[in-house]
């Protein structure tokens, strides 16, 4: 399936997509309402977590989707897919309050160094973005995979020199 036949089948369903980020909010408030104040605590906290990951991994895809969309193919905004590209970044800052208000994010699993990994994606992007805007490399026409391996490939590099910045 690519990415064009996932967009394809969420327009022709989407009610299901509707559904999928309107639960997953429901469910942060329905667990901060039950839990009483033991967020940190296991199993609360692992539940946190699966939801944040649920919410947080379709959000970033989006965002990073709009980026390119905007940034290297020249994309109207008034063209955005409100389904695709504005709803689960919606539900993903509104679940990231509503567990915020119950529990502190980096005392859950996996969300220590969350923040890092999105800084990272930003630099990666806004580099990309401007080896594109000053033409060293046309990213608009090269296909998805070289573009996916090139970004991989700087977030690595980035990973490496913040860490030896850092030492």
């Amino acid at each position: 399936m690519t990415i064009g036949e996932a967009f394809e089948y969420a327009s022709a369903n989407p009610a299901t997509v509707i559904f999928y980020f309107a639960i997953i909010p429901f469910a942060a408030l329905l667990a901060g309402w039950m839990e009483r104040d033991e967020g940190h605590l296991p199993p609360w906290n692992y539940m946190y977590s699966a939801i944040l990951y649920m919410v947080a991994i379709p959000g970033i895809l989006a965002v990073a989707l709009s980026a390119y969309i905007f940034l290297f193919q020249n994309g109207d905004i008034m063209k955005a897919n409100l389904l695709m590209q504005v709803l689960p970044v919606a539900s993903m800052l509104l679940t990231f309050a509503i567990v915020k208000n119950n529990v502190r994010i980096d005392s859950l699993p996996g969300f220590d160094k969350l923040s890092s990994l999105v800084m990272m994606i930003t630099a990666a992007l806004a580099l990309m973005w401007f080896i594109d805007k000053v033409r060293i490399i046309v990213f608009s026409y090269m296909p998805i995979q070289y573009l996916l391996l090139i970004f991989l490939g700087l977030l690595f590099v980035i990973r490496y020199g913040w860490r030896s910045v850092t030492r």
